[in-house]
C-alpha cells in the first residue's frame, strides 16, 4: 500500500534570508580541510568535482571542503532538554546519541538510528548543521537518535561508508535485550525501545539507510541479538541515480550534472548510474523484496533534482512483491535538504510531525 501526502507551502523562504540567517548555508570563506593532501604542482590545478561553496576535489587527490567538517560539542539543550553525548566506537566508526527528556513512568522511547548526507565527501555527524537539527527532531519524536560518523570520499572511497554504518547499525543492535550480554551503552538499554528501532537519513544517509535494511533482509547480515529495523526505514530525499533523465532534474541541471559526477568519484571504477549501489532498481540490484523491514518513510521536495529517482523507488519497491507499507510525504516548492537550512521553518516542521508519527508507530 502507498499513501501519499503533499505538504503545500505556506511560507516562502527568500534565498537572502536563508544564506543569511540559515546554519546549513553560513559557509566559511576558507576551506577547512577534512582531506587528503596528496599530490602537488600543475596536476592539482585539474578539478574533478566542485561543488560552488562546498567542495573542490582536484585530480591529484587534493580535496578542499569549505563547510561542514567543523565539530561543535555535545551539550544538553537549555530550550528542549535534550541532551548528547559521543561514542567511539572503532578508530574508523563514531556516533553522537541524543536522548530526550526521559518519561517519569519509564516509558522506554523509539530509536532512530541516523545517517548524514552530504554525497558521501562532505560532513561530519558532528557539524553544528546536524547537531541542531537532530536534537529537534529528538525532542518533537520523543526519540533517541544515533548519529552515525562514517568515513567519506574520497579519501575512503566507497564501500567505506556502508561498512562504517554497518558497524555502527551492530553496535546499537547489540543492545537490545536477550541474546546474551548486553551492550555498554545506559542510554540505550534503559530507555531505548528496541520493538520501534529505524533507520533514516537524507541524501547519501538516505542511499546508506537502503543498503543497511537490504543486507539485514539477507542471512550474512543478522543483527545481534536478534534485533530487527522493527520500526521502518526514513529515506529524505535519498540520493539515487539512473539511466535516462527525469523531469525532476530539469530544476537544477548544474546539481543533476554535479551529483552524476560525484558518484564517479565517490566509487571509483564503477559502472556508472546504473551501479546497484546508487540504482536500486537496476539490473543486477539485490531484489527489493528482500528489504528487512515493513514499513518505508519516503520524504520529496518539488524541485530537488533527485526527486523523481525517489518516486521510482516506491514504485518499484512496490511492485517487487516487498509485503510493506510505504508512505510519501511530498513538499511544495522546495528544494533539496531544505530543512538543514532552516529545520524551524513550516514545511520542516510539518514534515518532522510526519517522521515523528512514523517513529512512534
Amino acid at each position: 500500500m502507498v499513501a501519499v501526502i503533499h505538504i503545500s507551502s505556506r511560507v516562502r523562504i527568500q534565498a537572502e534570508e536563508v544564506q543569511n540567517h540559515s546554519p546549513a548555508n553560513s559557509f566559511p570563506t576558507k576551506p577547512n580541510h577534512r582531506a587528503s593532501m596528496a599530490g602537488s604542482g600543475a596536476s592539482d590545478e585539474e578539478v574533478v568535482l566542485e561543488i560552488e561553496h562546498c567542495i573542490r576535489i582536484f585530480k591529484s587527490g587534493r580535496v578542499e571542503r569549505y563547510f561542514g567538517s567543523d565539530p561543535v560539542p555535545p551539550s544538553t539543550d537549555a530550550g528542549t532538554g535534550v541532551a548528547s553525548k559521543d561514542h567511539t566506537i572503532s578508530p574508523d566508526v563514531a556516533v553522537r546519541l541524543y536522548l530526550p527528556p526521559v518519561a517519569t513512568d519509564g516509558k522506554k522511547l523509539p530509536i532512530l538510528v541516523y545517517f548524514h548526507g552530504g554525497g558521501f565527501v562532505l560532513h561530519t555527524a558532528f557539524n553544528f548543521v546536524f547537531h541542531g537539527y537532530l536534537t529537534s527532531l529528538a525532542a518533537r519524536a520523543g526519540a533517541i537518535v544515533v548519529s552515525v560518523d562514517y568515513r567519506i570520499a574520497p579519501e575512503h572511497p566507497l564501500p567505506a561508508a556502508y561498512d562504517d554504518s554497518w558497524q555502527a547499525l551492530s553496535w546499537v543492535a547489540s543492545h537490545a535485550p536477550g541474546g546474551g550480554a548486553g551492550g555498554e551503552e545506559p542510554w540505550l538499554t534503559e530507555h531505548g525501545d528496541f520493538s520501534r528501532l529505524s533507520l533514516g537519513g537524507e541524501s547519501a544517509g538516505a542511499n546508506i539507510a537502503h543498503h543497511l535494511a537490504m543486507r539485514a533482509g539477507t542471512e550474512e547480515g543478522l543483527l545481534p541479538h536478534g534485533a530487527r529495523i522493527s520500526g521502518g526505514i526514513l529515506l529524505v530525499h535519498p540520493y539515487f541515480l539512473g539511466h535516462g533523465k527525469v523531469p525532476s532534474e530539469d530544476s537544477d541541471p548544474v546539481m543533476a550534472e554535479n551529483v552524476v559526477k560525484m558518484w564517479r568519484v565517490v566509487r571509483p571504477g564503477t559502472t556508472g548510474v546504473d551501479d546497484p549501489w546508487i540504482n536500486p532498481l537496476a539490473a543486477g540490484a539485490p531484489p527489493m523484496e528482500a528489504l528487512a523491514c515493513g514499513r518505508v518513510l519516503m520524504c520529496l521536495a518539488e524541485t530537488d533534482v533527485c526527486r523523481d529517482r525517489g518516486r521510482a523507488y516506491c514504485s518499484g519497491l512496490r511492485a517487487s512483491g516487498w509485503a510493506g507499507e510505504v508512505e510519501v510525504v511530498e513538499v511544495a516548492g522546495q528544494g533539496h535538504c531544505f530543512h538543514l537550512g532552516n529545520f524551524a521553518c513550516d514545511d520542516a516542521v510539518r514534515q518532522d510531525e510526519v517522521i515523528s508519527r512514523f517513529l512512534n508507530l
